[in-house]
């Protein structure tokens, strides 16, 4: 019995190193293992860099249709999401005063007319007269000379050859008169034609009815807006791109459009227009990116993205994006050599949308450079030996 408890004690012994061996083993493993990660090295690559920006579908031109008087409509001839072309009838208004007023000029422009001719019929009789008045003046003036006839009565002729001067007279102003009258009159009547074409909306250019903002039998007054058009040949995206971003953007650069109604179309576009003013509280300046070809159907707000070609290159050294990172406020990567890693700062270019950058110095040809998780990349130090795993 003796020589069992003194081996069972022996036992104890022996135990406690095996344990402590292999406790220090599965540490190795795992604890204390090297990191795992993965190598990549730099490859030439066909990059595009573009610049992403969100905003909304817009209309360069967007016309409010309204009237130029005050009136009741009476029929409507359009819709919203109709395609109206220029001059067509849109809007009738009431028309039955207009169409009085415009009766009632032309009967006085009819009136001056006749007044007109009976004048020009005096006038004429009024200088008939002035001629057999000036002969009779000058035939009685030769015999009074002669002592023919008395001096009164060639006085006398004289006399109504002057009254005959001024009846002409008379009669040329009262003509002049009635002209101005006629004048006046055609002016009444084309302000009253005039009313009555104001009755009648018509389309001021092709476009879209956006809106029909009024219904048949309201009042509209002037300003007040009866349709909403908007012109489909300059509609566009207003994008919002962040400033640090608008390096390579420019006025034609080529550009890629998605709807938020077709989220897996993409619709080719050009940057047409940069504004001057960012806003100073986003830190982002509208770019307003047009079409390639006018939109069949649009929705004025629609929400959209943009994606700007800011400029590309053809085999380009480059590595995955994901392997740069900022250390010290530095660009750099994290190289693998002899199993440990050591940070390389790097000259950086263009990104692009398949998560590739440039790069354009501090890496030589075939360096392996380290990629993880970004939970595990930010634990790297100088120095830290890792595995690679493939």
């Amino acid at each position: 019995m003796d020589v069992l408890k003194s081996l069972a004690k022996k036992k104890k012994y022996f135990i406690w190193p095996v344990v402590l061996v292999v406790g220090v083993f599965i540490l190795k493993m795992t604890l204390l293992a090297p990191v795992k990660v993965k190598v990549v090295t730099v490859e030439k690559r066909d990059l595009v860099s573009q610049v992403y920006g969100n905003g909304t579908v817009e209309a360069k031109v967007v016309v409010g249709v309204s009237s130029k008087i005050t009136g009741r409509i009476v029929e409507l001839y359009a819709d919203q999401g109709d395609h109206v072309k220029k001059g067509q009838l849109l809007a009738k208004l009431e028309n039955d005063d207009f169409r009085h007023q415009e009766l009632q000029s032309e009967a006085g422009l009819n009136k001056s007319a006749a007044s007109l001719s009976v004048e020009q019929a005096n006038l004429q009789k009024a200088k008939s007269n002035l001629v057999l008045a000036e002969k009779n003046a000058q035939r009685f003036k030769v015999l009074a000379e002669k002592n023919l006839v008395s001096k009164l009565e060639s006085e006398q002729y004289d006399t109504a050859c002057q009254v005959a001067r001024e009846e002409v007279a008379r009669s040329s102003a009262a003509v002049e008169a009635v002209r101005m009258e006629q004048q006046a009159g055609r002016a009444g009547v084309g302000f009253a034609k005039s009313k009555v074409a104001d009755t009648l909306i018509y389309a001021p250019q092709d476009g879209t009815i956006i809106t029909r903002d009024l219904e048949k039998g309201a009042t509209v007054s002037p300003g007040m807006s009866i349709f909403t058009l908007a012109d489909p040949r300059v509609v566009w995206v207003k994008a919002n791109v962040d400033e640090s971003l608008l390096k390579g953007v420019a006025v034609g650069k080529k550009a890629m459009i998605t709807l938020r109604s077709s989220p897996g179309e993409q619709l080719s576009g050009q940057v047409a227009r940069l504004g001057h003013q960012s806003d100073r509280v986003t830190e982002e300046l509208e770019v307003d990116v047009a079409f390639a070809e006018p939109l069949k159907n649009f929705r004025l707000g629609e929400q959209s993205d943009v994606y700007i070609t800011a400029g590309s290159k053809k085999d380009a050294p480059s590595l995955p994006s994901a392997t740069i990172v900022t250390k010290d406020k530095k660009r750099g990567v994290w190289a693998v050599k002899n199993g440990k890693l050591t940070f390389k700062e790097i000259l950086v270019g263009i990104s692009d949308r398949r998560n590739f950058t440039e790069i354009v110095s501090g890496l030589d040809t075939g360096e392996r450079v380290a990629t993880a998780l970004p939970q595990v990349m930010v634990t790297f130090q100088k120095g830290m030996k890792v595995r690679i795993t493939q």
